[in-house]
């Protein structure tokens, strides 16, 4: 196995609407958080605002883990939703969690917005969070640890629980016509968890995760893996790197997209750095 390398990435949390987007629109939160048609109307106005070739939905990373009982606390218009406080203390409370319901509540706002996004002729990226990052909304990050080092059998239950989630996330989102999955674990990379975690959690989560999202998008849609995520991959000898040439200097997301039949799995950079020019090729992930 080689070293496993951070990737330094100032996106890490980059949640929440600028306060220029939230008074252009004069819109009323926390409420227009809850509704599609007025993610429809931020997710348009970050685009124009950042220059990006797509949008991105939802604007924070406590969507799944509301939609399985969290509670949030939705913000305002400088701040978007975010944890409000803990509803977990044992892995087996997790584990009871009820499943996700894709037909109410603000997830399934969030497809419907996406829906009408990609009916409008645009790009939707669809930010799903890994298991540490929504269990970071469920209960405190101390017990998590704790719980990874001494009860690694009931972790993996609890990933298990998360990858099927996950799955069935990606799956309704491509009913509702999202061409881009963003995968990213804030609150699970190697500068929180460590080498050893880290190679534990990409064997037992992200590898196998990652090698069933990438049969279930097949043709329809492409994953963007946070760099941190690919980094911990070829680290640990889960993935190796595929060139595909460009024709030109492009934005990265750009780039990806035009090799899409290609790459099915990109994650050289991290998607919200919109600027970010490629030069010659995409980087492809090819899980091994």
């Amino acid at each position: 196995m080689g070293k496993i390398l951070d990737y330094q990435c100032t996106y890490d949390n980059a949640v929440g609407i600028s306060s220029e987007i939230t008074e252009k629109l004069d819109l009323t939160f926390p409420d227009a958080y809850l509704h599609w048609d007025t993610m429809v109307k931020i997710a348009l106005e970050i685009k124009k605002q950042e220059g990006a070739s797509f949008c991105e939905l939802p604007f924070c990373h406590t969507l799944e883990a509301e939609a399985m009982g969290g509670i949030v606390n939705f913000g305002n218009a400088m701040a978007g939703p975010r944890a409000k406080e803990y509803i977990c203390e044992t892995p087996d409370e997790v584990l009871a969690l009820p499943e996700i319901d894709y037909e109410k509540g603000r997830i399934f706002e969030t497809l419907k917005a996406c829906k009408y996004l990609r009916e409008q002729g645009e790009n939707v990226a669809l930010m799903i969070s890994g298991p540490f990052t929504i269990l970071n909304v469920l209960m405190d990050a101390g017990l998590v640890f704790r719980f990874l080092r001494k009860q690694p059998e009931k972790m993996q239950q609890i990933f298990d629980k998360f990858a099927e989630e996950l799955l069935r996330f990606i799956k309704k989102a491509l009913e509702y016509q999202v061409n881009i999955i963003s995968y990213a674990d804030s609150s699970g990379g190697l500068n929180i968890l460590g080498p050893k975690n880290t190679q534990y959690v990409m064997e037992h989560f992200s590898y196998p995760f990652l090698k069933r999202a990438q049969e279930a998008v097949e043709g329809k849609a492409q994953i963007f893996l946070c760099p941190k995520t690919s980094y911990a991959l070829l680290g640990t000898d889960k993935m190796i790197w595929e060139e595909i040439p460009i024709p030109e200097p492009m934005k990265y997301v750009d780039g990806a997209l035009l090799v899409k039949d290609h790459a099915p799995i990109v994650g050289q950079v991290c998607i919200k750095n919109i600027d970010y020019m490629v030069q010659k090729e995409i980087k492809a992930v090819k899980l091994v």
